[in-house]
């Protein structure tokens, strides 16, 4: 089973924190037991349960960047005026 990454696990709810525990907990028993095409089902379930977090990464990467380029541009700004 492919694990998320720590950054995607850290934004997960915690329902959907106890869902990706319980799964990744089947989906290793299942592995474990060489039923490796029910194991793929359960990686599929997974994969599907962490997009939110996955989105909520993306907005906090765009909010980010948003908060960057404003800083940037006010930076700008005010070395224009300095120099004036």
């Amino acid at each position: 089973m492919r694990h998320c990454s720590v950054q995607v696990r850290g934004l997960l709810t915690r329902e959907e924190l106890d869902r990706y525990n319980g799964l990744m907990e089947v989906g290793g028993f299942l592995e474990d037991q060489s039923k490796y095409d029910l194991a793929y089902i359960i990686q599929q379930e997974v994969d599907i349960l962490i997009l939110p977090a996955i989105e909520r990464l993306k907005d906090k990467s765009r909010t980010r960047d948003r908060e960057e380029q404003d800083y940037l541009a006010s930076r700008q700004d005010g070395s224009a005026i300095d120099a004036d």
